[in-house]
């Protein structure tokens, strides 16, 4: 089945195939609403490494400054790091252009408030009712702003927010030998300085041009990180860090070369985070049960959230929470430094923590209690969804049952979760249980439906 080229106007902003459906035009349309709607004043702008990216920076700038705001050009930067810099300089927003883990011929925009957070539900539908009654703030001559860049400073306030929560003086005089994939995204140079100069860390790094495209698929699952497996084997690398484009989501490898499951990695950044300050713990409901007993370990609750970093992030303000995330995307979310997902945290964290231990990474995760898990998808007919999430309850009818995301049935020894894309007529499937057998027990029979 051929990629549908589609535009997508969403909660979170816009995103398609870069020529096909977003234009420099419809780019320039959507910034000036944004500036519409935040007001006059400074708006950060900064992007990932795509090819398109520069172009779409002019188109953001225009638009922004045709509704009366004062652009902040932060040039390559990776979403954390604009998030950190929109609070820190209390701008009334910011715009990252990047398709994340998306192909190359995708880019995005994504929309923060003032306080570096994607829009809530009631900011969100205001500024896409503004866009699409085209009813934007048209700057007088006397009123348009200036441009400012500032490509310095952003990474600077990121570490610093960082470099509060771990003891750096212990990572270097560890002096840990480290592998590195940056797929040649906006984190490259960022992450070469942060592992080799501010961590003291013996660096050896693959895909680390910016000007150059992405060597492999933009996600950093397993499967495709197999460059970075033999770097690590090459160079008996201790630890090993892959990230995704825009530089907010982690993949994690040992002394080993293996690479660590997401949702193992999120566990060990709680851990880490636990081990410093008590408090709840939120993540979403596909995220695993091994949460549950790390924080057990520590006598915190756990929270569970809908699937999506907004949903997780609010959930966290509500609860207080100390650390989050959402395990099956590597993404670590830590409030002290900022309510997003954030590499920089995620590596700091488990260096530190290595540092202070004196173990591997893999004796850190082989520490963790042992899930088997299982991800997929199911097709179904229009007018079906209801009757098949029906079925699928009556098949196992002494579950514990949730049901603010889809349908998750729970039980003593595993779970199913079962929810509908947004993007396509499919359901997502994910299931996880103690032993395999029961796994796959429990995914054929929830296959069964279909």
């Amino acid at each position: 089945m051929s990629r549908v080229h589609q535009l997508k106007i969403s909660v979170s902003g816009i995103r398609g195939v870069i020529g096909d459906f977003l234009t420099p035009n419809l780019a320039c349309a959507f910034a000036q609403a944004f500036g519409t709607y935040v007001g006059p004043g400074p708006v950060v702008v900064g992007r990932d490494t795509r090819s398109s990216g520069e172009m779409l920076e002019h188109a953001v700038t225009c638009g922004l400054l045709a509704a009366g705001c004062e652009v902040v050009k932060v040039g390559v930067a990776p979403t954390p790091t604009i998030q950190v810099y929109v609070s820190e300089i209390r701008a009334r927003g910011g715009i990252a252009i990047t398709a994340s883990h998306n192909p190359p011929e995708y880019n995005a925009l994504k929309l923060f408030n003032r306080e570096g957070l994607f829009f809530n539900h009631y900011e969100r539908t205001e500024l896409l009712d503004l866009y699409h009654q085209s009813e934007f703030r048209q700057a007088t001559n006397n009123e348009i702003r200036r441009v400012v860049t500032d490509y310095d400073t952003p990474p600077q306030r990121h570490f610093k927010r960082v470099l509060a929560h771990v003891d750096a003086e212990r990572i270097r005089k560890r002096g840990f030998r480290v592998a590195l994939d940056g797929v040649n995204g906006a984190g490259s140079m960022m992450s070469t300085h942060f592992l080799s100069e501010v961590l003291g860390c013996e660096l050896h790094a693959i895909s680390v041009d910016p000007t150059q495209p992405f060597p492999r698929e933009a996600e950093p699952k397993p499967e495709v990180l197999d460059d970075l497996r033999a770097l690590i084997r090459e160079t008996k690398a201790e630890a090993a860090f892959a990230q995704d484009p825009d530089g907010d989501r982690l993949a994690v490898g040992d002394e080993t070369g293996r690479i660590l499951d997401n949702d193992d990695v999120l566990a060990l950044a709680v851990d880490c985070a636990l081990h410093r300050k008590k408090g709840p713990v939120v993540v979403n409901l596909t995220t695993s049960s091994v949460i549950d007993d790390v924080a057990a370990r520590h006598g915190c609750p756990v929270y569970r959230a809908p699937v999506g970093e907004a949903n997780v992030v609010e959930r966290m303000r509500l609860a207080g929470a100390v650390i989050g995330g959402e395990g099956s995307n590597g993404g670590i979310i830590f409030p002290a430094v900022q309510y997003c997902r954030d590499s920089y945290m995620g590596m700091a964290f488990l260096l530190d923590r290595m540092a202070e231990t004196g173990q591997t990474m893999s004796e850190l995760a082989a520490g963790l209690p042992r899930y088997y898990r299982r991800m997929g998808k199911m097709a179904y007919e229009h007018g079906r969804l209801g009757s098949m999430m029906q079925a699928l309850e009556s098949l196992f009818p002494g579950a514990r049952i949730d049901r603010n995301d889809g349908l998750k049935l729970m039980f003593a020894d595993g779970w199913i979760h079962v929810r509908s894309s947004n993007t396509e007529p499919i359901l997502r499937l994910a299931a996880e249980a103690r032993t395999e057998e029961r796994l796959e027990e429990l995914y054929s029979r929830a296959l069964s439906v279909s």
